[in-house]
């Protein structure tokens, strides 16, 4: 036991050495030999941004809760104007314009808030299907800040939205409005404003992206995008270092 206890703290010293080692040499590799990174533009953010939006499903919905009581429910007295973050479904069902789709079941507490006047913004963030380990403040995500507007009845058929939401989230089939579960509508998360970080300070931008640059990103562009990750490891992380093809670079930032 005593010999055991004395080889602690060198094992905790050799392992805090070779996790240091590591962390340098992937800090630091790349400038030893003069390299540099190209930071991405705002419009190439944004369309990286759009292309999280097409692909992930879920974001989380931030709120704030109304001051005072409520008369059905149990909600304590001390949280009114404490803000509020919970997950939530999504769907790009409108791809043109650039606005979430949201299945919005007023019953819910993200939405109750916004009834009471609360403001509401959606993050998002693109998880890369890495097998391996990955530093996750590296990976790239966002905030949008905005409003929930209703869809018309004729907008929900033109666009099939209800087929386009459950293609996404099948699940979801259970609750569409006319269920007899709860009450639930189609609402579209209108953007007004857009945060983005894509990653590291030295290699991405950190930033607003103004609202005509995410609303003029196009369908050739998300398509041809590519996120960390995507396509083959081993590019992905030669474009996380910083070495990638300038030919690759706005397809693997």
């Amino acid at each position: 036991m005593r010999l055991e206890t004395a080889l602690l703290p060198l094992i905790s010293l050799a392992s805090a050495s070779a996790i240091s080692s590591w962390h340098d040499k992937a800090a630091h590799e790349t400038y030893h030999d003069g390299a540099t990174y190209r930071i991405p533009t705002v419009h190439e953010s944004a369309v990286l941004a759009r292309r999280i939006l097409d692909i992930e499903k879920i974001g989380t919905l931030s709120t704030v809760f109304p001051e005072g009581g409520h008369t059905t429910e149990n909600r304590p007295s001390d949280v009114g104007g404490s803000p509020i973050g919970l997950p939530d479904y999504f769907a790009n069902c409108e791809p043109d314009t650039g606005n979430p789709t949201i299945l919005e079941l007023p019953i819910a507490t993200s939405f109750k808030n916004v009834q009471a006047g609360s403001n509401i913004s959606l993050s998002l963030r693109w998880h890369a299907p890495y097998k391996h380990w990955y530093s996750v403040a590296s990976v790239p995500r966002f905030n949008l800040v905005g409003y929930l507007e209703e869809f018309t009845d004729e907008e929900v058929k033109s666009e099939n939205i209800a087929a386009c939401f459950v293609k996404k989230h099948p699940d979801a089939a259970a609750w569409l409005p006319g269920n007899r579960i709860h009450v639930s509508k189609w609402v579209r998360f209108v953007v007004q404003e857009m945060y983005w970080i894509g990653g590291f300070g030295d290699r991405a931008y950190i930033g607003w992206i103004p609202l005509e640059e995410w609303q003029s990103v196009t369908r050739d562009e998300i398509e041809k995008a590519r996120l960390p990750g995507e396509g083959s490891p081993w590019s992905s992380w030669m474009a996380w270092f910083g070495l990638a093809d300038n030919k690759q670079e706005m397809l693997e930032l």
